[in-house]
């Protein structure tokens, strides 16, 4: 997934979004600070979002139940692995993949798992921390060896 394409999912889930909110149309653009045309041109397909209103929507809206759906869990680990091209540093903890998550390989304390949906690499330690994201395989799976290795 790169960011054009995880624009147009968030501009074609935008509307689902806010009603699962129960927001006007009104109160939507002002939390996302676009003027209510430019929400209604998005939500009918007209135009897309721009990519600091999809951050602003998995941001403001992480907790949304459609959008977790439809990136396969946490939408600003999505983000952050888009805008960063993969992260490298041990950051939050997670829930251990027990839904949208497939395991690949375990190394250690460590082990490598896919995301089913938007078929990103992560890896968690033992008490389910990220400690790396990333699009490239076979950089994860170099990463789940060197962190082996410490």
């Amino acid at each position: 997934m790169n960011k054009q394409e995880l624009t147009d999912l968030i501009s074609l889930k935008l509307r689902v979004v806010r009603l699962e909110r129960e927001y006007s149309q009104q109160k939507m653009a002002n939390v996302l600070g676009l003027s209510k045309k430019t929400l209604i041109q998005i939500e009918k397909g007209r135009a897309g979002a721009s990519w600091t209103a999809v951050i602003a929507i998995c941001a403001l809206f992480r907790e949304s139940d459609v959008l977790q759906a439809t990136v396969g869990g946490d939408p600003l680990e999505v983000l952050e692995t888009i805008a960063h091209d993969g992260i490298d540093r041990p950051i939050d903890q997670s829930m251990g993949g027990k839904v949208w998550w497939r395991e690949l390989e375990t190394n250690g304390r460590f082990r490598l798992q896919q995301n089913l949906i938007s078929q990103h690499f992560r890896i968690l330690d033992d008490e389910h921390f990220r400690w790396y994201s990333s699009f490239d395989e076979e950089e994860a799976r170099h990463r789940l060896s060197e962190l082996n290795k410490k």
